[in-house]
């Protein structure tokens, strides 16, 4: 029982260790020797992870939100309400629904009631506005919708933009006080800056051919839900990811998949139910969904919930609540340590912290462990992968490194071009074969098609970047083969930006490249050809209708008007060559 890759041991942890394992790869003398290398997915659907919890630990704090807490059998029931409610509304098993909130209570809430209601999670981000939105409801065929007061009237403004026949049939609305006190003071209170945004209940919108309900109704609702239908096999969450061409695509990921790496994640990270986590990156995004809000309700931890980040509200709210895990993105703690009142915020109750999405600096990372003893994990993983496919050792990170390939995962780096392996610390394309990995684009078998490749018999995800595997096993980032931008963590598409730049009357062309923050670390350059006819239109004018039109994170930072854009023999801008040019002028600055 001392051993902890024997099968006894791994029974007490409520796995079992596969019989076949792979064969020993130079990672695992690094692996954690608590855990076993693979785990053997529990065979119930994501709802019972909240339904186990909840009877276990029926009074413990599930959620902190401005100092107002819900219990586990508070957060099940409500779930189980607004679930009946959704019946009501004509939600069926297998039908989409759109989820659609910055981080608060209700979007834990109607998360796991979409899947109590044995229907299909769309997480979609609430930074994005009306003309983005429709494709949200379109592509997926939503009819159903769950918002917030304050993004109300962008999901209305897509919809009625749409044919009839695609519309809205329903629109479920919350306000952010449905689940906090507005005069809430002290160390739980939220910034002043917030009182507005936070504090504002807004009137119910009015959709042109439907309905919109208000959360407190459809949380009251009395009738049964109905029964729980969905297992490891059924479509879970259909979370979208840009790519090289244009318009997103809906990432089918069914239950198991998302188990797998609920799981993985809570044990990885050391998961208990008298854990503490800080929620403050996004649950709409796939490693906030997964690897904070899936991973902690499954080990029926405490989230602490902030909307959006503010530095001193965080440090407050560690120090209030004593939190032990945060999964972050590195921009957050360099801004954290940089605040003037962070000698009175108290982090010695924190036991892991990590993160990505873009790399932490090495002087920030030494800092944590020398003067708190913390070792900042890094980890990689896309939403194709339900996040981490890659995570550093907690007691064994590297700095500036992917990890190593996450529990049940093979990661390999090969030729993009050959399709071979390549030696070690040789730069490649990485592919990933594990039960994490999701089963294709929705309605998108071309593009399933070219995602995936057979290697050694095994089916692996080309992630689209390039890296280098060192001597020990751990992976690192080096380029990419995909065009995309890496903004603070939040990636940007290029070919997405344009498409929607060019529905801009003064725009003849545009092309989307990344220019250096000093902050952000990348943001977005628009290189812009004006129509004849609209000469006179500004690079500011350009940028405000931008951020009228697209989530404020793909909005082009800097915009440079150009006569023509370089193209190719074949007509196709050549953006790689504008790429160039930028990095060339900024490493002469």
């Amino acid at each position: 029982a001392g051993d902890p890759h024997c099968p006894l041991a791994c029974r007490h942890l409520g796995l079992l260790a596969k019989e076949t394992v792979r064969p020993m790869r130079s990672h695992h003398k690094f692996w954690p020797r608590r855990l076993p290398h693979s785990l053997t997915v529990p065979s119930t659907s994501l709802w019972d992870n909240l339904a186990i919890s909840a009877q276990r630990y029926p009074d413990k704090v599930a959620l902190v939100f401005f100092g107002r807490t819900l219990t586990y059998r508070q957060l099940k029931e409500g779930a189980e309400r607004l679930a009946a409610y959704l019946a009501t509304l004509g939600v069926k098993r297998g039908d989409r629904v759109a989820l659609c909130m910055q981080n608060c209570p209700q979007l834990v809430m109607a998360h796991f009631a979409i899947l109590r209601a044995n229907a299909v999670v769309v997480p979609v981000n609430p930074m994005n506005r009306a003309e983005e939105l429709k494709h949200y409801i379109t592509d997926p065929d939503t009819k159903i919708a769950i918002t917030t007061g304050d993004l109300a009237a962008e999901w209305v403004q897509a919809s009625d933009a749409l044919p009839p026949a695609e519309r809205l049939v329903h629109l479920v609305v919350t306000q952010f006080t449905d689940a906090f006190d507005a005069g809430v003071s002290g160390d739980d209170a939220p910034p002043p800056a917030w009182a507005d945004w936070l504090g504002t209940r807004h009137p119910l919108p009015a959709l042109q051919q439907g309905q919109a309900h208000a959360w407190s109704d459809a949380i009251a609702c009395t009738s049964e839900p109905p029964a729980l239908a969905v297992g490891p096999q059924d479509l879970a969450l259909l979370p979208y990811t840009s790519g090289t061409t244009g318009l997103p695509k809906g990432c089918m990921h069914p239950h198991k998949s998302i188990m797998h790496n609920a799981v993985a994640s809570a044990l990885w990270g050391a998961g208990a139910a008298d854990n503490v986590t800080l929620a403050v990156v996004p649950m709409f995004h796939i490693t906030g969904m997964v690897s904070v809000m899936h991973a902690s309700i499954y080990s029926a931890a405490t989230i602490v919930i902030m909307p959006r980040w503010d530095r001193d509200l965080a440090g407050r709210l560690i120090s209030r609540w004593q939190v032990t895990n945060w999964t972050n993105i590195p921009t957050m703690v360099i801004d954290l340590l940089a605040s003037p009142h962070f000698a009175s915020y108290d982090l010695s109750s924190l036991v892991y912290i990590g993160g990505g999405g873009a790399a932490m600096p090495q002087a920030v990372a030494q800092r944590l462990l020398e003067q708190y003893g913390l070792r900042y994990a890094e980890g990689y993983g896309l939403t194709e992968t339900a996040a981490p496919s890659h995570s550093n050792p907690p007691d064994n990170p590297k700095q500036q490194c992917l990890g190593i390939p996450f529990m049940s995962t093979d990661a390999r780096v090969i030729d993009p071009d050959t399709l071979q392996e390549v030696p070690v610390g040789e730069q490649g394309e990485i592919i990933i074969h594990g039960p994490e990995v999701f089963e294709g684009y929705w309605k998108r078998p071309d593009a399933t098609a070219s995602a995936f490749i057979e290697f050694e018999g095994k089916r692996f995800f080309r992630s689209g970047d390039l890296g280098r595997m060192d001597e020990d096993g751990y992976f690192f980032l080096t380029d990419r083969l995909k065009r995309m931008i890496n903004a603070s963590g939040f990636k940007v598409w290029p070919a997405e930006v344009e498409a929607l730049m060019f529905r801009h009357p003064a725009i003849q062309e545009a092309c989307i490249i990344a220019a250096k923050d000093s902050y952000r670390g990348e943001t977005v350059k628009a290189v812009v050809v004006l129509r004849a006819t609209h000469k006179d239109t500004t690079e500011q004018q350009i940028i405000d209708w931008c951020r009228e039109n697209m989530a404020v994170y793909k909005v082009p930072r800097i915009v440079q008007f150009v006569p023509a854009l370089p193209k190719s023999g074949s007509g196709k801008v050549m953006w790689r060559a504008l790429q160039e040019s930028e990095l060339a002028a900024e490493a002469k600055a």
